[in-house]
């Protein structure tokens, strides 16, 4: 469930691309507002239903899981929803706007990634209902960051259309950069904090949360999970 604390200081933090039970309660123990679980089977951080469903089973309450989608029909969505509790959704391919409008609906939180360099683009956030952006280059073979920086800043625009969620490149060395130059609400972070594709490295992931608490900002951000 989505809290209403109102402005945080600093932007929250989501881990991505969680494979096992123990690594995402690890994950969650030290500040993780979000994580996500990846249905999409051409990622190395794939899980099936029943891996999402144990591992959603051991998390603590305030941290959201998030089902990342690609190209998936509503109701194949709604059944992983109710298998797994998920609380969130990230649509991550080329799906209609239309079903932004139902997953929200169904009182999901729902994150539409956007990219930099290809469609859906960012100068299209407009067109498709979500309940914040998440923006991130796509320079690589798969959805998503493929652990390529970029430019942050060209996101800072979206950000003030919808909450912003960056993604792409980030680790415990630039994350700080990145928050500076893209004023994010969140921050997505996946083979930044790895191990090997899929395994995450808890010292790493605890130093991107460190990196992210200690990072100053004029303002106050808006809550996503």
């Amino acid at each position: 469930m989505k809290t209403n604390e109102g402005p945080r200081l600093t932007p929250q933090v989501k881990i991505c691309g969680l494979t096992r039970v123990d690594e995402a309660a690890a994950a969650a123990e030290p500040g993780a507002a979000a994580i996500g679980l990846v249905f999409y089977p051409p990622s190395p951080r794939h899980v099936t239903v029943e891996q999402a469903a144990g591992i959603c089973a051991g998390l603590p309450e305030h941290v959201c899981p998030v089902g990342v989608f690609v190209d998936v029909a509503f109701d194949e969505i709604m059944q992983t929803v109710y298998r797994c509790t998920l609380r969130g959704v990230q649509l991550h391919g080329k799906e209609p706007p239309e079903l932004g409008e139902r997953l929200l609906r169904e009182g999901l939180v729902v994150i539409r990634g956007l990219y930099v360099n290809k469609n859906p683009s960012i100068e299209q956030a407009e067109q498709y209902p979500a309940s914040a952006y998440l923006i991130e280059f796509a320079g690589g073979p798969l959805p998503g960051g493929n652990a390529l920086a970029w430019d942050w800043s060209a996101a800072v625009g979206v950000g003030r259309q919808k909450p912003l969620v960056l993604a792409g490149g980030l680790n415990p060395e630039n994350v700080a950069q990145a928050i500076q130059a893209a004023l994010p609400d969140a921050v997505d972070v996946s083979s930044g904090v790895e191990s090997a594709p899929g395994r995450k490295d808890i010292a790493k992931v605890r130093q991107f949360l460190a990196a992210v608490r200690d990072t100053s900002l004029p303002e106050g951000r808006k809550q996503v999970f």
